[in-house]
């Protein structure tokens, strides 16, 4: 895994893991490798890994039975989603409001590209 150096790596890490339970990777109610099974994947120290569980755990998105690892948290997905979702709409949506209309880029504009994007 290539890390940013603006971002905390533990940060990308949860982000990673949040994309493979998005994905499905990581099924609901479904076991996530170890701490140290995902730092020696990504080669990062076992504190790294520590960190990004706690930091998930806290979140609610993951959990932890007693000596058989850790889990997927029932509606994770749905989760993940609505966070990112707020931040899209909090931090780059405003973005992307302020580039449209430097470049006076319509709705219907960015509507019709956006189809290309969506197969719609």
């Amino acid at each position: 895994m290539n890390f940013k150096q603006n971002i905390p790596i533990y940060i990308q890490i949860a982000e990673r893991i949040m994309d493979e339970i998005l994905t499905g990777i990581y099924p609901e109610d479904g076991r996530i490798p170890s701490v140290r099974e995902y730092g020696m994947a990504l080669e990062v120290n076992v504190n790294t890994m520590v960190k990004v569980y706690d930091h998930l755990t806290s979140n609610g998105l993951i959990y932890n039975k007693r000596g058989l690892g850790y889990f997927v948290c029932e509606g994770a997905p749905a989760q993940i989603r609505e966070m990112r979702k707020t931040h899209f709409f909090s931090e780059f949506l405003p973005q992307l409001a302020e580039k449209m209309d430097q470049l006076h880029i319509t709705v219907e504009d960015m509507n019709k590209e956006l189809a290309k994007y969506l197969n719609k």
